[in-house]
């Protein structure tokens, strides 16, 4: 795949208006457009449904966000969390939109599809077609699926499919609620960090980066809570041997192998992820087009001394478009 020159967008979010419907077995209630607004049924989310589903207006505020290429995703709401005959069907309709849509954009969009987690079977299946689409780099998942993470089967299983077919996996969380987070937006605010340091320590923690060392895996909002955490992973690690059970390396020395986006709304935070982080693994996201997205996602980068050639070559990496070239 030869993708535009430029910075690229490693976490933005796009979804059909044929699969407003979401997955088969959600307990969500579908997408709809209310006068030109998205809304999850009747919840408002504060988002233009073209700028969800209208590659022409997506690929213009890639324009505007002074980017080379975005990579898209299903927003969090459409991952086929539930155990449904029917979901093969709706991951099929979206990576074969997702593959038309990332095809026709002249090196403008690459994709990251879905897979059925509650079957690796069928996710095997899936993802031997992703691999065999240029455009469709790899898949994107939640941080939990049925109360368990990514060191984890089915998860664990499918991390391995993804490693085996050098397949990049980017981890979204998913808003889950809790009573106390039911105010201030905090299953947000709160939540999303707290699924995402779920995540990583889970497979810092759990081995899966030592038994999967191709896996590829990006952790979006600048690994959550993770990089704050980190130091008192490595201090669990040294003093309890439930804790070490999972891997043979310390945590600081495992953290090193995520990757990240560098959506954290704070320089000092990613400050404090670039000291924990490799810096080969840092790439742009944006989150577009949420709320708790940016429409300018290369300032914080820039402001913490990351260039657009860094975060353009990183991507490339994650991507599996590492060919050497440059560009003038």
């Amino acid at each position: 795949m030869t993708m535009h020159p430029g910075p690229i967008d490693i976490h933005a979010h796009w979804l059909p208006r044929e699969l407003f419907c979401l997955a088969p077995g959600t307990p969500l209630p579908p997408l709809r457009d209310h006068r030109g607004q998205l809304h999850l049924g009747e919840l408002p989310l504060s988002i233009d449904t073209e700028a969800m589903s209208d590659i022409a207006r997506i690929l213009a505020d890639t324009e505007t966000a002074g980017l080379g290429a975005r990579v898209l995703s299903a927003p969090p709401f459409a991952f086929p969390v539930a155990d449904h005959d029917c979901v093969d069907d709706f991951v099929g309709t979206f990576n074969d939109t997702l593959h038309q849509v990332c095809r026709d954009s002249a090196g403008r969009l690459a994709g990251l599809g879905l897979v059925s987690l509650h079957d690796p079977a069928a996710a095997r299946k899936q993802m031997e077609a992703v691999a065999g689409s240029e455009v469709i780099r790899g898949i994107a998942v939640p941080p939990l699926l049925a109360g368990t993470s990514l060191d984890a089967e089915p998860m664990r299983e499918i991390l391995g499919i993804a490693a085996e077919l050098d397949l990049a996996v980017l981890v979204h969380p998913m808003q889950l609620p809790r009573p106390e987070w039911g105010s201030h937006y905090l299953a947000n605010l709160i939540g999303n960090p707290v699924e995402t340091a779920t995540a990583a320590a889970a497979l810092v923690l759990g081995g899966v980066l030592e038994d999967l060392p191709r896996l590829r895996i990006c952790l979006v909002h600048g690994g959550g809570c993770a990089p704050a955490l980190v130091g008192r992973w490595e201090h669990g690690w040294r003093q309890r041997a439930d804790v070490r059970q999972g891997g043979g390396r310390p945590p600081r020395e495992t953290f090193s192998a995520l990757w990240f986006d560098t959506l954290t709304h704070d320089v000092a935070a990613l400050e404090l992820l670039i000291a924990h982080a490799d810096a080969g693994r840092l790439m742009c996201g944006s989150d577009h087009p949420f709320d708790m997205g940016t429409h300018d996602p290369l300032a914080l980068p820039h402001a913490a001394g990351i260039d657009d050639a860094a975060l353009e070559q990183n991507a490339r990496t994650f991507l599996g478009l590492d060919t050497g070239e440059t560009h003038d």
